[in-house]
């Protein structure tokens, strides 16, 4: 198990290092103001330049081993780099949530017609899209509780419901929808659910509204949807009837590598921004940096970010070699982890920043409400804690006394 990076890793952290020095950073302020005069939901030009700027140096769709050639420890390096600015660097490099994972899961179960259709654009960075799974009106965490109705009617499907927090709806380049239902209720349990492709615009969807976070809204929206029978071709389901399920399970292995490995990133800036504070903020006749307990505050944050990063790494490491099914417990323990350090050390940046490290002169604010999300997305913690603890529970033991 080494974890050492290859010289191409190096070589394109080199370069990531430098376009987000260069072109992130400098961007997050246009961004900000652009959605200020122009509204949540507005896309700001220097998202197109920044992906512009990064398909020309090779930084491009980097998440996909069969396009990259990157192993998942690979690009784990530098999804943590990303995560240093997680509003606009992963979409800057075509790295963004959810069109990884509706990336992988095309390229994994998509007949040609539909890459053709809908991967392709994708990969170029041309569109976006949005996976539709979560409902209000059902513990969606349990995903065999979907409640969405899709329906075959000769060559198409019909499809009625309500889904939540579906993110990306709210962009204005959001083609088409992966949506995840019901197609035989009276199937085994796991074989209830499938997954359909829904062209942005189809008749009878209605986008209710954008939900926020701790009052931010995203750019791309986190939507409220209501299907009332929506009518795709029957050609615009994935995989077979049943499939939905395995799909979903399949899409989440390196999703939640990518997903903990930003948390990390956004953990070590939180953690930069409290080290620099601590040097310049003076308080009692000297630096914060000569209080016994600010230096704690950075001890505990570096050990635990180092932690949760090796614990991601194996993860990921597990993946490659036996796929998300020989790393089900460590996906599940870096999903609770990852989130968890990023929060704590959020928390530790903003007590040391006082007043400013709640306003919006510093992203720590934003960092930290999405930290906390981060602990709901994909499953709430206690889910995943189950799984962990039935995991360790049918666990051999070399000696028990």
């Amino acid at each position: 198990m080494d974890f050492a990076p290859s010289p191409r890793v190096t070589a394109l952290s080199d370069r990531l290092w430098d376009f987000m020095r260069d072109h992130v950073f400098p961007a997050e302020s246009e961004y900000d103001v652009w959605r200020r005069t122009h509204g949540d939901h507005a896309r700001p030009p220097v998202l197109d330049r920044l992906k512009s700027a990064a398909r020309e140096q090779g930084l491009w769709n980097l998440f996909l081993p069969d396009v990259s050639g990157l192993s998942n420890v690979e690009y784990a390096t530098l999804a943590e780099i990303t995560g240093w600015s997680p509003v606009i660097a992963p979409e800057a490099v075509n790295c963004a949530a959810p069109d990884t994972g509706n990336m992988e899961t095309l390229h994994m179960f998509g007949s040609d017609e539909q890459r053709e259709r809908w991967l392709a654009p994708l990969l170029a960075g041309e569109i976006r899209s949005a996976f539709a799974m979560t409902e209000p009106a059902v513990a969606s965490s349990d995903a065999r509780n979907i409640a969405t109705s899709i329906v075959r009617d000769g060559d198409d499907y019909v499809i009625n419901g309500r889904k939540w927090w579906i993110t990306g709806v709210s962009d204005e380049t959001c083609a088409v929808y992966i949506v995840m239902g019901k197609t035989d209720p009276g199937a085994a349990p796991h074989r209830q659910q499938s997954m359909v492709l829904v062209p942005a615009g189809t008749p009878g969807i209605d986008v209710v509204r954008s939900l926020p976070i701790f009052g931010y809204q995203d750019q791309h929206g986190h939507c409220e949807i209501v299907f009332d029978d929506v009518r795709v071709p029957a050609a615009n389901l994935l995989a077979g009837e049943g499939d939905g399920f395995r799909i979903a399970q399949a899409r989440l292995g390196p999703g939640r590598v990518h997903h903990a490995m930003r948390a990390i990133g956004m953990a070590e800036r939180a953690l930069a921004l409290l080290v620099e504070r601590a040097r310049v903020r003076e308080a009692f006749g000297g630096p914060l940096a000569d209080q016994g307990v600010v230096q704690d505050l950075i001890a505990r944050s570096r050990i635990e970010i180092d932690q949760a990063r090796l614990l991601v790494l194996k993860t990921a490491w597990l993946i490659d070699e036996h796929g998300a099914q020989g790393a089900a417990a460590e996906i599940a323990a870096i999903k609770v982890a990852a989130p968890a350090v990023a929060t704590a050390v959020i928390d530790r940046a903003i007590e040391v920043h006082g007043g400013a490290g709640v306003s919006d002169d510093f992203p720590l604010a934003y960092f930290y409400a999405w930290a906390r999300v981060l602990r709901i997305v994909d499953g709430p913690d206690a889910v995943h804690r189950r799984s962990i603890a039935r995991h360790e529970l049918r666990r051999g033991r070399p000696y028990v006394g």
